[in-house]
């Protein structure tokens, strides 16, 4: 036993079973008196109305459990990594000051890095990360992606060159004269909280692309398409990173007819994948982090 509330993060690719991992953790830990709470850290499932794409779990499923962190934000509003780590921590926080464990469980591994370690955000500077974003929009990634490789190849190699909006704020950075922070773990991370424990899970490869396959064509049939348009009209066209998410991206290419559903639902399984690559290289850099095939035994979690 420790001597004190523990910060519990279960990590992993998409697809692998988190939430209810989550769930099976929360509930084996309120039956012993832990009043365990859950801290989302999926950066899609903060968005209100974004529920079919991000797999969230609907409320009535949530056993009872109070969810912290999900539906807090509107597609139109920026859900940047420096916004969501003070509202997790506090989150987190005010479970502890409860006297329950809390449960941080997401594949955003950024997301999950700024609050499981001690991790802090270079400065940020409005006028140049407007003119940079004028730069972006009339000449595209590609064009800033080269002027980043050029400053800073180690942060370049770890970007995603089409994500456009992390290589204007890798830049920001380097234009005040400062050290990106590679938009990856610090070299040698400290935890945030002393009691914590880091649950990861996995599934063979093989097997997670089916599944990962079969949950796209899932989100088709069970109404993702309505879904992204009636975000639409709250505005998920002109939101920076809502309008980008898997699914909802190329949904909103087939309501524009630049996609037929089959090249819409083959996109976001291939962009599916990758991402899950990413997650894997991300997580697999904890060393702290205790594998576990999907499903893990929440028992023997607990007998350690």
């Amino acid at each position: 036993m420790t001597d004190g509330p523990r910060l519990w993060a279960v990590v992993g690719a998409t697809g692998t079973g988190k939430s209810d991992l989550a769930l099976d953790l929360a509930e084996a830990l309120r039956s012993q008196g832990n009043p365990a709470e859950i801290v989302n850290a999926d950066a899609m499932q903060l968005y209100r109305g974004m529920d079919i794409g991000t797999a969230k779990l609907p409320v009535a499923e949530r056993r009872g459990i109070p969810h912290h962190l999900f539906d807090v934000r509107e597609v139109d509003q920026e859900a940047a990594v420096a916004w969501y780590q003070p509202q997790a921590r506090t989150a987190i926080t005010s479970i502890h000051e409860r006297g329950g464990d809390a449960i941080l469980v997401g594949g955003s591994g950024l997301y999950v890095s700024s609050v499981v370690y001690e991790f802090h955000f270079p400065p940020r500077d409005p006028a140049i990360r407007e003119r940079l974003e004028r730069e972006l929009e009339a000449d595209g990634p590609d064009v800033l992606m080269e002027r980043l490789r050029a400053r800073d190849p180690v942060t370049a190699a770890r970007i995603d060159p089409r994500n456009g909006r992390r290589v204007v704020r890798a830049l920001e950075v380097l234009e005040q004269g400062g050290a990106t922070h590679g938009a990856a773990l610090p070299e040698h991370p400290t935890l945030w909280q002393r009691h914590t424990r880091i649950i990861g899970l996995q599934v063979d490869r093989a097997a997670l692309v089916e599944r990962l396959d079969a949950r796209v064509e899932r989100m088709w049939a069970t109404g993702l398409v309505d879904e992204v348009a009636g975000l639409r009209r709250h505005g998920l066209e002109g939101g920076v990173t809502a309008s980008r998410a898997i699914g909802y991206a190329q949904a909103l290419g087939q309501l524009d007819g630049r996609l037929s559903e089959a090249e819409a639902i083959a996109e976001t399984q291939a962009l599916t994948r990758r991402y899950a690559r990413r997650q894997v290289s991300w997580f697999k850099r904890y060393r702290e982090a205790e594998w576990h095939d999907a499903p893990a035994d929440v028992d023997r979690l607990l007998d350690v």
